[in-house]
């Protein structure tokens, strides 16, 4: 082994979305390239090439002088046996740190400037903190509708897309901050029922309990290749998988790795992430719910207006049919709040059940007729009634089992977690306010999404009344440390409001 070269060891480490190199502190390369940590690196071998962030190691028994340590993703973009040969290098810092920079100075960037900076994000040229600039600098407003088309172009072109060869391939989405809201579960069924294309890739939870992958991935796999994919939505005419392992606008991916730790979620990014990902998955007609609500992230119907607008002018731009619903998003949706309780109301939906969230159910309905009203043989009005009759006969629930089957069932345990508190009403009254962010940290704190029979059970919604001692909800954890966690927090705020009938805020009407 000569003395510009390392051999390569694997280290078990998972960084999500960072590639990580790890060097001990008296290689001798280490100290004859001035090599600091946190600084970047090239590592090249037998013409593969990657760019990782180096942290520099004390201890042999980790990586050994001469040794190059790779985090799990780093090894395997590398693609070379445990012990290869690598020749290591500075890496060039990525030029188009230099956009970013004037965007910090509030200077508006070009197509060509978003081009850079999503093409050096992908090739692992920024590091978790040039990501954590990039986001803040264009967070909030600071992004004209334009600099947003841009964006989205660029994300759009960050990876592969796909084309169905149909004329309609639909799509729904939610913008999220209302705990629950599982209507992608049953929107999907329905509509592929229907036999429209509904292709259905989803993430999983950045500030949430629970996106729509980690509750699917409860009762089967959502981590599908393309090729999966697509022989599960020609066969069936939808699925419900996870957008990452089909690479469609990884970019998005990895900036939501950074977005999900600083809790951010601007306005600009959320509407280029939702459209490039659609984009890319071939939609050509597309249904954005937003709901509004005192504690939901669009909490005033001018707000409402202006993001659909957005919404409206990219999707014009990208020739994509958009459409926008503004819902109640006063409280959570359903009743349960996690990927085993979401999934459980999901499944008594399906099956009928007289138990089932009558809210879940009716959202999902007018979300799914909608979508059926994009059928140019279906008539304005009748898309409601044609998804009410294909749930209420079973094919919907049919064509969801058919679904689970085709992408790899799982054993389903639909129970919660072992730990259970039960939070109480301190006094009679009527429930006048649920505050959806509140619900949601409480369980997040007990182990949601991560711990998946973790989250909060509701038993009490807007305008039921209670008497004092009744059950408001369960908090349910499976570790002793989350639960203490979230039930410290439901102590300092249960989330309820009690009051009378005159303080209750009256619903929006979607429309």
């Amino acid at each position: 082994m000569s003395n510009d070269t390392l051999q390569v060891r694997r280290i078990g480490i998972d960084t999500y979305h960072e590639n990580v190199a790890y060097l001990n502190r008296e290689c001798g390369l280490y100290r004859a390239e001035g090599f600091q940590a946190l600084s970047k690196i090239e590592i090249c071998a037998n013409g593969s090439r990657v760019l990782a962030v180096l942290n520099v190691v004390d201890d042999a028994a980790i990586v050994q002088p001469g040794e190059l340590g790779l985090s799990e993703q780093a090894f395997a973009q590398l693609n070379v046996a445990e012990g290869s040969l690598v020749t290591v290098n500075h890496a060039e810092p990525p030029s188009s740190m230099d956009a970013v920079r004037r965007k910090i100075n509030g200077e508006r960037l070009d197509q060509n400037d978003f081009n850079d900076i999503t093409n050096d994000i992908v090739e692992s040229r920024y590091s978790k903190m040039e990501m954590a600039a990039f986001l803040v600098a264009t967070g909030q407003n600071n992004l004209d509708r334009d600099e947003l088309l841009f964006l989205t172009r660029a994300m759009l072109k960050s990876g592969e897309s796909m084309n169905w060869h149909e004329s309609l391939v639909a799509d729904k989405h939610c913008i999220g901050g209302i705990p629950g809201n599982r209507t992608s579960m049953l929107v999907v069924p329905i509509v592929a029922a229907h036999g429209m294309l509904i292709p259905k890739t989803s993430s999983r939870a950045i500030t949430s309990p629970a996106g729509t992958a980690d509750t699917m991935e409860i009762l089967a796999e959502v981590n599908l290749t393309p090729d999966q994919l697509h022989q599960i939505v020609r066969d069936l005419r939808g699925c419900l998988a996870w957008g990452g392992t089909a690479k469609l606008a990884p970019v998005d991916d990895m900036l939501i790795s950074v977005e999900r730790p600083l809790g951010i979620d601007s306005q600009g990014q959320m509407v280029a992430s939702i459209l490039s990902k659609k984009l890319a998955a071939g939609s050509t007609h597309l249904l954005i719910d937003i709901p509004v609500g005192p504690t939901a992230k669009v909490r005033q119907m001018r707000q409402a207006l202006a993001l659909r607008k957005l919404f409206e002018f990219v999707g014009d731009h990208l020739n994509i049919h958009l459409e926008v619903m503004i819902t109640d998003g006063r409280q959570p949706i359903g009743r349960g709040i996690g990927p085993v309780l979401e999934a459980r109301d999901v499944m008594q939906v399906l099956q009928n059940d007289p138990d089932a969230p009558a809210d879940l159910r009716q959202k999902s309905l007018q979300l799914a007729g909608r979508i059926i009203e994009f059928d140019p043989d279906v008539r304005g009005g009748q898309g409601y009634a044609i998804a009410r009759d294909i749930l209420e006969s079973g094919r919907a629930c049919v064509k969801m089992n058919d679904i689970i089957q085709a992408q790899g069932s799982k054993p389903i345990d639909l129970h919660p977690g072992h730990l259970c508190q039960e939070i109480i009403a301190p006094y009679d009254g009527l429930v006048t306010h649920i505050d959806n962010f509140q619900m949601a940290k409480i369980a997040r704190l007990a182990g949601a999404p991560m711990m998946k029979k973790a989250g909060v059970d509701l038993v009490k919604k807007l305008g039921n009344p209670v008497k004092k001692g009744d059950l408001l909800y369960r908090i349910y954890a499976e570790f002793p440390a989350d639960f203490k966690f979230a039930q410290d927090l439901a102590a300092q705020n249960n989330g309820y409001t009690i009051g009378d009938d005159e303080q209750l805020i009256k619903p929006l009407i979607a429309f």
